[in-house]
C-alpha cells in the first residue's frame, strides 16, 4: 500500500465532500471525513472490483448503510474510475443528478444498495452475503472458482442500534456467512447527542454472541486498518467478521470533530479554513493530478485481475453450460414462455385455501425457474410456501432453496432486498400478512429500487377467525396498495391464485405482493379457468357479464368475490361483476380496456372487500357504496365472524337496492 498517495488521496476526499456539502448547503460531513483513511484503505488498495464493470460477478460488494454518509460513497466511486464525473460530485444533493442526498441502486454506477434508513444496508449486505454463498455452492466446480468474493458494508452507530441489525446480524452469525465483513464505524456520536446518551452495551460481546469474529482497530490508522482488514478477509473459522473501528468524526475540522455537532451540515462554515489547515486549494472540489494517477494505475491493476478471473469464466462456460445457461438466465430474469401453461388446472369441484393453491402452484414454476428460492419467518407450515425437494439452506449446505429465516421479518424482507440486488437469485419470502407491518420498511425500499422480489403473505383478513383482531390485517392490504411500484395481488380462488404467481414472475421491474387466503374458497366455475389466470395479469376483468341492459357493477377481490358472484345472481341480469385481484395492473392498462371492464356511464357501482372501504371510492366513486370493515376484527370461527362483519352477498344486495336506479 503506497501510504503517502494514499493519505493525500484521504485528505482530497475529504476537501471533496466539505465542498460538496458547502456548495450544496446540505448533507453530512461527519462519516466523510472520519473515515476518509478506510475509504483510502478499500478503494485504493484492498477491495477486488472493477470500476469499467461495476456489474462484475465475482467482485467485492461495499454496502454503505449509513447512506447518510454519501458523500464518502460518492468520493471514492469518482476517485476510483467509476461513471461518476467531477460534475455530478458538483452536483451533489441537485434534481436530476446522479449523487443523490442518500444513496441509490440503479442511480449511480457503483452503488450497491439504496440505503439510508438506518440498519438496512446491514440486512441487504447479509443477503448478498447469503447470495454469494448459495452461488458458490451451485456454480463453482472443483476445476473452476467462479464465486469467492467478499461483502464488506460500513455502519454507524445509528445502524447499530435499529432492530433490523440484530435480526440480520443474528442470521448471519447462524449461518456462518464468513464471506460478510461488516465494519462499525465507532465514532461515540449520534445525531442528538454523544452515543453514551442511548447506549451503553457491549456490541463486540453482542456479536461475538451472535457468532461473529470481532476485531478493534483505529480507524484513522491506515496501516492498522489494512492490516485489521485483511485478518478479516483471510479468516478461516467459519464465521463472519466485525471491525470495531474507532474514528474521529469529522475529523479535519477542529471546531466539531469529535462532537455530535460534526454529524450533519454544522462544520459548513468552517470548512475554507478547514481546507486551508490540511493544506488544500481554496478552490472547490480539487483532486490533484497525482491522485488522478495513482488510482488510475490501480484501475489497471483491477482490470487485470478481472481479465484473469474472466479467462477463468470463459472456459467454465465452455465445460458447464447448463450450470452457464441456468446463471445467465437468473442474471436476465428470464422465465419460460409458456410458464402459465405449466401450472395444471385445479379440480372445478374442489373449495381449498388460496394458500394452499399457492403451494401446488409454487411447485411447477420452482422447476421451471431453478434459481428461484423460497424463505419464511418461521412459518413455512402455514403459509405453505415451502419448495419440495428444494432442500434447505444450511451453514453446511447453502445451496438449499428454501431460507428458514426465523422469526425475523424485516430482517428477512432485508435480506431479500440483497439477493435481488445480486440479481443471480429470485427471491421470495412468506409471513401472515398482519406482519407485513414489520417488513414494511424493507418492501418499501424494494419498491423504490425497483427490486422483482415476491412476498407470499398468508392469513389475509377476518377470515383468521379464531386467532383474532391482532391477527386479522383489515387496514394492511389497502395500506400495501399505497406504496408505489408495488403491485399488491389478492387471488379469488386457485385459478386466479395460479395467475397471481405467474404474473409475479413475469414482473421483473420492482416487487409483488401476494395477499392469500387462510380460509377455503371455491373455485369460480362460472368464469372459464383461462379468464381467471389471464385476467389477474390485466390486475381487473369482467367476471361476469351482464345479460341485459347494464344497470350496475360489483367489484371485488380474493374470498369476498364469492359474495360478489352470488349477490350478482339475485339483482338480475343487468348486474355485472368486475373481479379486481391488482389495482397496480389495472391502472396500468389502457384507458380503453379499463373503460370497457369499468364503463363511465355506469355509476351504479358496489364493491365488496374484507377490509377498510376507502381506496375502493377510486373505482365506484362519490356516488357508489363500499361494503367493507372500517373497524378492527372479531374472535371467532372465520366464516361466523365474515356473517357478523357483513361480508356476505346478502349485504352487498342490500348495498344495491339502497341505491336509485
Amino acid at each position: 500500500m503506497k501510504l503517502d498517495i494514499l493519505s493525500r488521496a484521504a485528505t482530497e476526499a475529504r476537501g471533496l465532500a466539505m465542498d460538496a456539502v458547502y456548495v450544496s448547503k446540505s448533507g453530512h460531513l461527519g462519516l466523510p471525513l472520519g473515515c476518509a483513511e478506510i475509504g483510502a484503505v478499500l478503494y485504493g488498495h484492498a477491495l477486488r472490483h472493477n470500476p469499467d464493470r461495476p456489474d462484475w460477478l465475482n467482485r467485492d460488494r461495499f454496502v454503505l448503510s449509513a447512506g447518510h454518509g454519501s458523500m464518502f460513497l460518492y468520493a471514492w466511486l469518482h476517485l476510483s474510475g467509476y461513471k461518476l464525473p467531477i460534475e455530478q460530485v458538483k452536483a451533489f444533493r441537485q434534481l436530476g443528478s446522479h449523487t443523490p442526498g442518500h444513496p441509490e441502486h440503479f442511480e449511480t454506477p457503483g452503488v450497491e444498495a439504496t440505503t439510508g434508513p438506518l440498519g438496512q444496508g446491514i440486512g441487504n449486505a447479509v443477503g448478498y452475503a447469503a447470495s454469494q454463498k448459495m452461488a458458490a455452492a451451485r456454480f463453482n466446480t472443483p476445476a473452476h472458482t467462479i464465486f469467492d468474493n467478499h461483502i464488506v458494508c460500513l455502519a454507524g452507530d445509528g445502524c447499530m442500534q435499529e432492530g433490523i441489525s440484530h435480526e440480520a446480524a443474528s442470521f448471519a452469525g447462524h449461518f456462518g456467512l464468513d464471506n460478510l465483513i461488516l465494519i462499525y464505524d465507532c465514532n461515540a456520536v449520534t445525531l442528538d447527542a454523544m452515543a453514551s446518551v442511548t447506549q451503553s452495551e457491549d456490541t463486540g460481546k453482542r456479536f461475538e454472541a451472535y457468532g461473529f469474529d470481532v476485531l478493534h482497530v483505529d480507524g484513522n490508522d491506515m496501516v492498522a486498518f489494512l492490516e485489521t482488514f485483511n485478518r478479516a478477509k483471510n479468516a478461516t473459522g467459519g464465521k463472519p467478521q466485525l471491525i470495531i473501528a474507532k474514528t474521529l468524526i469529522g475529523k479535519g475540522i477542529p471546531e466539531i470533530a469529535g462532537t455530535n455537532k460534526a454529524h450533519g451540515e454544522a462544520g459548513v462554515k468552517f470548512v475554507d479554513a478547514s481546507k486551508k489547515a490540511l493544506g488544500l486549494p481554496e478552490e472547490r472540489f480539487h483532486v490533484s493530478d497525482e491522485t488522478y494517477a495513482y488510482f488510475a494505475e490501480h484501475k489497471k491493476a483491477l482490470a487485470a485481475e478481472y481479465d484473469k478471473w474472466k479467462s477463468v469464466y470463459e472456459d467454465w462456460k465452455t465445460e458447464n453450460p447448463d450450470k452457464a445457461k441456468m446463471l445467465a438466465d437468473g442474471l436476465e430474469n428470464k422465465i419460460p414462455s409458456d410458464l402459465l401453461d405449466r401450472i395444471p388446472a385445479f379440480d372445478p369441484a374442489q373449495k381449498i385455501a388460496t394458500r394452499k393453491a399457492g403451494s401446488d402452484v409454487l411447485q411447477p414454476i420452482c422447476d421451471a425457474l431453478p434459481l428461484l428460492i423460497s424463505g419464511s419467518a418461521d412459518l413455512h407450515g402455514s403459509t405453505l410456501n415451502y419448495i419440495k425437494n428444494g432442500n434447505n439452506f444450511t451453514r453446511e449446505d447453502p445451496s438449499g432453496r428454501n431460507i428458514h429465516f426465523g422469526i425475523r421479518e424485516h430482517g428477512m424482507a432485508a435480506i431479500l432486498n440483497g439477493f435481488a440486488y445480486d440479481r443471480i437469485f429470485r427471491p421470495s419470502g412468506a409471513t401472515f400478512l398482519v406482519f407485513s407491518d414489520y417488513a414494511r420498511p424493507s418492501i418499501r425500499l424494494a419498491a423504490l429500487s425497483s427490486l422483482p422480489v415476491l412476498y407470499i403473505f398468508t392469513h389475509d383478513s377476518v377470515g383468521v377467525g379464531e386467532d383474532g383482531p391482532t391477527h386479522e390485517p383489515v387496514e394492511t392490504v389497502s395500506s400495501l396498495r399505497l406504496i408505489p411500484n408495488l403491485d399488491v395481488i389478492r387471488p379469488a380462488d386457485p385459478e386466479e391464485t395460479a395467475g397471481a404467481f405467474a404474473a409475479s414472475m413475469e414482473r421483473t421491474d420492482g416487487p409483488t405482493l401476494l395477499a392469500l387466503s387462510r380460509q377455503a374458497v371455491p373455485t369460480l366455475n362460472q368464469i372459464p379457468a383461462d379468464e381467471r389466470r389471464k385476467g389477474v395479469f390485466r390486475g381487473g376483468y369482467i367476471a361476469q357479464r351482464e345479460t341485459g341492459k347494464l344497470e350496475t357493477i360489483l367489484l371485488s377481490c380474493g374470498s369476498e368475490l364469492q359474495h360478489a358472484m352470488a349477490a350478482a345472481q339475485q339483482l338480475g341480469g343487468g348486474t355485472r361483476v368486475v373481479s379486481m385481484p391488482c389495482f397496480e395492473r389495472f391502472e396500468r392498462q389502457s384507458a380503453a380496456y379499463r373503460e370497457e371492464v369499468l364503463p363511465a356511464a355506469c355509476k351504479r357501482r358496489v364493491a365488496i372487500e374484507a377490509g377498510v372501504p376507502q381506496l375502493w371510492h377510486c373505482y365506484v366513486g362519490t356516488e357508489g357504496k363500499v361494503v367493507g370493515i372500517n373497524r378492527f376484527g372479531l374472535s371467532g370461527p372465520g366464516d361466523k365472524v365474515m356473517d357478523a362483519l357483513g361480508m356476505n352477498a346478502a349485504t352487498v344486495v342490500k348495498a344495491v337496492e339502497s341505491m336509485p336506479s
